[in-house]
């Protein structure tokens, strides 16, 4: 018994340090850099998550896409610089806010429009089910008024 636990013991520390997590270094003696890269880390999208910001995913894609910003950071490397280097590596996906031409055009457009004809649509459906005009107080006593008339007129005929 002693024996395959002496065994065991390097297995499972080796196993340890090859299963701990990769963190991207932080640039800590640069404060500005850092804020840079918190502030790019908000407007750039996790590509595996779904709508999570590169800041708040803790998936290993975003581990190593805030690695890259900060080397271009490090490269010294402007905002849009860093963000015009990462939509043509993956596309524009990962912004929040993906630039306004041909390829997203639909993206840009189609919401406006889907919700214009959902306004239209719903605008025809009230027009045809709406009710008939209701009867005035006024047009309800004359009628009450005829059938008590004709009533009473039946009634005194019938006696002759």
């Amino acid at each position: 018994m002693k024996r395959s636990f002496y065994w065991l013991m390097p297995i499972l520390l080796a196993l340890s340090l090859t299963v701990s997590a990769k963190t991207a270094s932080s640039i800590t003696s640069n404060p500005i850099a850092e804020a840079r890269l918190v502030e790019l880390s908000a407007e750039l999208r996790c590509l595996v998550c779904q709508n999570e910001s590169l800041a708040s995913s803790q998936a290993p894609l975003a581990e190593d896409l805030r690695r890259e910003v900060r080397e271009q950071i490090a490269l010294g490397k402007n905002n849009s610089e860093i963000i015009n280097y990462l939509t043509d590596r993956y596309g524009d996906f990962v912004t929040y806010r993906p630039p306004f031409k041909a390829r997203t055009l639909l993206l840009w457009l189609l919401p406006p429009v889907l919700l214009l004809m959902g306004l239209v649509l719903l605008w025809l459906r009230l027009r045809r089910a709406s009710p008939p005009a209701p009867k005035t107080d006024a047009d309800s006593d004359a009628d009450a008024i005829k059938a008590l008339q004709q009533e009473f007129d039946g009634k005194n005929h019938e006696r002759d």
